[in-house]
């Protein structure tokens, strides 16, 4: 085998100094976007780059100013969830958008146990993020107490109990009371409810706003809880809740994926909706579209949450203050074929 050639020795500030005849002092300038400097060397700087193949070293630029320009994207779901869900990825993608206009890197990190917690908390702990954006947290999460403990520039897209940081997110609540009220107005009157994730705000709230919009109607016995907003939960929820009360006429699942899911049930088991069972969820994400009949829902601004979000975290890391209250964006009742 022939010998390996050298590895070509990386060009420095002062190789660019001597190619434009300038001081290395001059040279950092430029590099860093300071002013203060003469068109002419600037020029003369800006050919001895090319020309030598000065790249700057961003990491080390990173430890003097003390940042890393990324920002890390939490999510505490199973892995399968942050591939399937098409909202916790139109989320991703509205904050990335954000993020990448204001020259930020995202991180993105996927919490689905203790290890995963605690690498994660040893992540943050070094310091390889500016701030960060976290979906789906629990109450008394391992990681909301790391951010906070690190005071590090957070937003949370949701509202999880206890939590005094910055967030963003929809009224649940209010939502989930006028699609319920839509449900009921059909004429139903044996409604149910897939209740998913209740370990979170989002599900409390959805559940609340169910209970509210049927008052003395509301039957305990026709709530089905489950663990996460998942396809496979809702199928295998709305069979129970068949096997549990066969004459329900109304549905509201929890999520548009848990509605897909509860509507291939009620296909297998020779129920047609709307006109034996109406079913309804809420996100209004390409579920809903998907379905045949397409699923009347909650329309979700999840692309919106997201951004709002990770500018939240910038405007943070910028010096400004959060906005302790919360905004809220608008989630409209979308009501199609499916009730």
């Amino acid at each position: 085998m022939g010998k390996a050639s050298p590895r070509r020795k990386r060009a420095t500030v002062h190789d660019v100094a001597m190619a434009a005849g300038v001081s290395r002092g001059t040279v950092s300038r430029v590099v860093n976007g300071e002013r203060y400097v003469s068109d002419e060397a600037r020029k003369a700087i800006e050919k001895a780059i090319v020309e030598v193949g000065y790249v700057p070293n961003t990491a080390a630029r990173s430890l003097v100013m003390q940042r890393t320009q990324a920002v890390a994207f939490i999510v505490h779901e199973p892995d399968r969830l942050f591939v399937e869900d098409p909202n916790i990825g139109e989320i991703l993608l509205g904050a990335n958008a954000a993020l990448s206009d204001a020259d930020y890197q995202m991180v993105s990190l996927v919490v689905d146990s203790e290890k995963d917690t605690a690498r994660v908390a040893r992540y943050l702990q070094g310091g390889f993020a500016d701030g960060a954006v976290i979906v789906s947290a629990r109450q008394d999460d391992p990681i909301t107490r790391v951010v906070e403990r690190l005071d590090l520039p957070t937003a949370f897209v949701g509202h999880p109990p206890g939590v005094t940081a910055a967030w963003v997110g929809i009224d649940n609540h209010g939502s989930a009371r006028a699609i319920s009220e839509r449900l009921l107005a059909t004429g139903r009157s044996r409604i149910a409810m897939i209740a998913a994730a209740l370990d979170r705000d989002s599900g409390v709230d959805r559940l609340a706003g169910f209970r509210e919009a049927l008052g003395d109607r509301f039957d305990p016995a026709l709530v089905e809880p489950i663990s996460h907003y998942s396809y496979t939960e809702g199928a295998a929820a709305m069979r129970a809740l068949l096997e549990r009360a066969p004459d329900v006429d109304g549905v509201f699942a929890a999520s548009d994926a848990v509605a897909a899911g509860a509507l291939e049930t009620l296909r297998e088991l020779g129920r047609r909706v709307p006109e034996d069972v109406g079913l309804v969820g809420f996100d209004d994400s390409a579920w809903a579209r998907r379905c045949q009949p397409a699923l009347s829902t909650v329309h979700q601004p999840a692309g919106g949450l997201g951004r709002a979000a990770a500018e939240s975290v910038l405007a943070q890391i910028r010096g400004e203050l959060p906005e302790l209250g919360g905004i809220l964006l608008e989630s409209p009742v979308v009501w199609r074929e499916s009730a």
